[in-house]
């Protein structure tokens, strides 16, 4: 009879690592990968404190907008 895949020797090569390195500067995007023009969401991790009071992304949205619009903008030459 066969022998199955899983009665087989494991050979050292064939085993997993703990961890591996790889090298991200030599990484390419997924060609592959959807590039429709979806807005692309940020994770934010909130404080319990924060997140008892803000309990959806529209709420947290709605007041960052707010304090976005009474921040004073900044010009070139502020930065400068």
């Amino acid at each position: 009879m066969n022998k199955m895949p899983f009665e087989e020797s494991q050979d050292s090569k064939e085993e997993l690592l703990a961890e591996y390195q790889f090298d991200y500067k030599k990484a390419k995007p997924n060609r592959f990968a959807a590039q429709s023009g979806k807005q692309l969401l940020k994770v934010v991790v909130l404080d319990e404190d924060v997140a008892q009071v803000f309990t959806t992304s529209e709420s947290v949205n709605k007041v960052l907008r707010a304090l976005m619009e009474s921040m004073p903008q900044l010009t070139d030459s502020d930065t400068a």
